[in-house]
């Protein structure tokens, strides 16, 4: 298939080696510093652009009948316009705060901890999230992806990067060297504590399910997730 890429920074660059390697041709590159280009023969296009661009590069993804995967986080004030005019054109749109099959997986270990634990007494929940310098936004999308359902199923009624109060799910946030991203929840009480990790070595497992996921989305219509994708 023919791919179009939203952002050719690192993430961008891994796309490409792996779409390459899969059989697929990268017909265009969109950055800051880059033109836009004719989207006539793209088959799917994969945004990981900078939070200010991604909304609109989604928006004339959708507007063109491009199938958009979008992996860019920092913009999600508007994903419910984006979602609402995907369906009123007939599109199709990914978006994930992380591709990682990992990751996604880990998603679900963390919801089904989260719904155990939610008749347990005596347990405060905190997590920690680790990225590269370079990271712009914090928490991580993926950060909030996990905390959504730990809210949902716990006395915390929000998620602070200070905690101010014991209704606050606290997320630290810890930015290192190149480091691709590391994310803990650990439910602790006096007696002990019971801990999730998830940890990337590298940005292959993110690339790699980008790419997996623009496969998948050809040919649909709608609004999905990485768990259309995995079936999980």
């Amino acid at each position: 298939m023919n791919i179009a890429l939203l952002g050719y920074g690192k993430m961008g660059k891994a796309i490409e080696k792996i779409a390459i390697d899969r059989g697929h041709e990268i017909v265009a590159k969109i950055d800051i510093d880059q033109p836009a280009n004719d989207f006539s023969n793209v088959d799917v296009a994969i945004d990981f652009s900078d939070p200010s661009a991604a909304y609109l590069n989604i928006y004339n993804c959708i507007k063109k009948g491009i199938p958009v995967v979008s992996g860019t986080t920092g913009w999600l004030d508007k994903y419910e316009e984006i979602v609402d005019y995907c369906h009123q054109k007939g599109g199709a749109f990914i978006y994930a705060s992380n591709f990682s099959v990992g990751v996604n997986l880990f998603f679900n270990l963390n919801e089904y901890l989260s719904r155990i634990m939610k008749n347990i007494n005596g347990y405060d929940i905190e997590m920690e999230e680790i990225h590269h310098i370079h990271k712009l936004d914090a928490p991580s999308g993926t950060a909030i992806s996990l905390a959504k359902p730990i809210i949902e199923n716990s006395d915390k009624s929000q998620w602070k990067l200070e905690k101010k109060n014991k209704n606050d799910l606290l997320i630290k946030v810890k930015r290192e060297g190149e480091t691709p991203g590391t994310h803990t929840v650990e439910y602790k009480s006096d007696i002990d504590a019971i801990e999730i990790k998830h940890t990337a070595f590298n940005r292959g497992g993110f690339a790699l399910g980008a790419v997996v996921a623009s496969e998948w989305l050809i040919g649909k219509r709608g609004v999905f997730s990485m768990k259309d994708v995995l079936s999980i």
